[in-house]
């Protein structure tokens, strides 16, 4: 039997008047309260079991997820594909339902996830873009940024995503008690609210003392948030990605701009001088080794080095 109730997740989310299944709501209750997901993955999950549920509406007349039909389920994905969704979007939803039946599995609804038998599409794989240590050294020490508060502010913020590679959320939730120069170190909440401690070495200490020292004076000592505005306001993780675009279009050769680019180059330039990969993937906050493997792949340096110490017409 359907039943519909009224999402109400948090106060400030876009789900206010939406009504949805009973079993998906529990489901988005679950992973944003039990597990800790961000908001902005609550509600992507919200919209693709939506989309889900909308599809087998139309097919069949009604939706009961706890009659999970795995023909069904092919059909989604044939018309995602005859929509000319993309390959990767078509896996984040697959896996977003597979989450959704091994949930309602562990609940003790349903006696088996079907989608375990479905493969998810192949994503082509593609290197991340990345800034080299010659051309971050030019961002970081050339760039003029100013000697106001925001100019501090934006030179520590690009300087500290580069040393620590932190992703853009991670910046923007960073606590300014979180941010330890006695310990040289920081503390950082990651995907699932999990707690992970990177290094800081002195150069980056003595940009977080001046900006410190600014903000107090212009902004005020109440700040819980580490990173803020002149107002007072925290960054925002898409105001953190702005920030770093304004400065990334000074290298115009890089085909993305955005503050991922700088976690891409702290991983790929780490490597390239030897660093450990599974000390990589810890300061990542990977959870799986697989995701810091896509670092390893070889500058194009690294190519032509190699070229001239192995080929034998090269020497």
């Amino acid at each position: 039997m359907q039943c519909h109730k009224t999402l109400a997740l948090v106060a400030s989310n876009p789900f206010e008047q939406t009504t949805m299944n009973g079993h998906v709501l529990s489901f988005l209750n679950y992973i944003q309260y039990e597990r800790n997901y961000s908001s902005r993955t609550v509600e992507a999950y919200s919209d693709d079991l939506e989309y889900f549920e909308d599809f087998v509406t139309r097919m069949t007349g009604s939706f009961d997820p706890l009659q999970p039909d795995l023909n069904i389920v092919r059909g989604w994905m044939a018309e995602m594909g005859k929509r000319h969704q993309a390959a990767s979007s078509i896996k984040r939803r697959i896996c977003c339902l597979r989450s959704f039946y091994r949930y309602l599995r562990r609940q003790g609804l349903i006696n088996t996830n079907p989608l375990t038998l479905l493969p998810s599409p192949k994503v082509p794989r593609t290197l991340p873009v990345w800034i080299s240590e010659d051309q971050m050294d030019y961002l970081i020490d050339d760039i003029d940024y100013g000697q106001d508060f925001e100019g501090v502010r934006d030179h520590l913020l690009i300087d500290m995503l580069y040393s620590t590679g932190m992703r853009r959320s991670e910046a923007a939730g960073l606590k300014d008690r979180d941010v330890d120069l006695e310990s040289h170190q920081l503390k950082v909440r990651g995907k699932g609210n999990k707690e992970r401690l990177i290094p800081i070495g002195p150069e980056l200490e003595t940009l977080i003392a001046e900006y410190r020292d600014r903000r107090d004076a212009e902004v005020g000592t109440e700040t819980e948030y580490f990173f803020t505005d002149i107002d007072g306001r925290p960054l925002t993780p898409i105001r953190v990605y702005n920030l770093a675009h304004k400065y990334l279009v000074n290298l115009p050769q890089l085909s993305r701009k955005g503050a991922h680019v700088l976690r891409h180059s702290f991983a790929t330039n780490m490597l390239a001088e030897g660093a450990d990969l599974m000390a990589v993937k810890e300061l990542l906050g990977h959870a799986s080794l697989q995701s810091t493997e896509v670092y390893t792949h070889l500058t194009p340096k690294d190519i032509i080095e190699n070229y001239k110490q192995a080929h034998p017409r090269a020497k």
